[in-house]
């Protein structure tokens, strides 16, 4: 029974662990998308002012 039981934590663990770097991953792509959006609307600010 505590074999079952460090085996079951030590799987929680990694899956805890896995879910942090695939959220962080998941910041990084938004605001990837959110740097390209700002770079789309000041070419459009740009070409509205000039």
């Amino acid at each position: 029974m505590k074999k079952a039981l460090k085996i079951a934590g030590f799987g929680l663990i990694t899956l805890m662990a896995s879910a942090c770097n695939t959220i962080a991953g998941a910041g990084e792509d938004v605001q990837a998308g959110g740097a390209v959006i700002e770079d789309a609307a000041d070419t459009v600010k740009d070409d509205i002012t000039d």
